[in-house]
């Protein structure tokens, strides 16, 4: 009977024991990795630092927007350099208007011994006897 209640106190002592590292054991894990746990919080800090610049970014290219709106104001707008710009884009010419093509004459490619020729080095080479 003696060897039943040591046996048995053991065993309750030992079965507090491992409950006790199970809960433990849980709540550690999922303080790492659960839903508020260490990892998901640096997961928000990451995703609010890719936030945060793309932010700036947006707020530096809204800037620039409104940069090129206000040029198109009424107070700040040239009359000439609109109409200059809109028919470039468009390629829009009035029925009144005379339109000049010019062509574009590219040089021939010129021969490497001749480049090689027109070196100061290579004409320095070819005026030794």
């Amino acid at each position: 009977m003696v060897t039943r209640k040591r046996l048995r106190s053991a065993l309750t002592a030992l079965g507090l024991y491992v409950m006790a590292a199970l809960l433990i054991g849980y709540f550690g894990v999922n303080a790492f990795s659960g839903n508020h746990g260490l990892k998901a919080q640096q997961d928000l800090e990451a995703q609010i630092a890719a936030l945060s610049a793309e932010l700036d970014q947006l707020k530096h290219e809204h800037a620039q927007w409104q940069r090129r709106v206000a040029l198109l104001k009424a107070d700040n707008l040239d009359p000439d350099m609109l109409d200059e710009n809109a028919r470039e884009l468009l390629d829009y010419t009035a029925p009144n208007e005379l339109t000049l093509m010019l062509a574009w004459e590219r040089a021939a490619p010129a021969a490497p011994a001749a480049e090689a020729a027109a070196t100061p080095v290579a004409a320095a080479n070819a005026t030794k006897p």
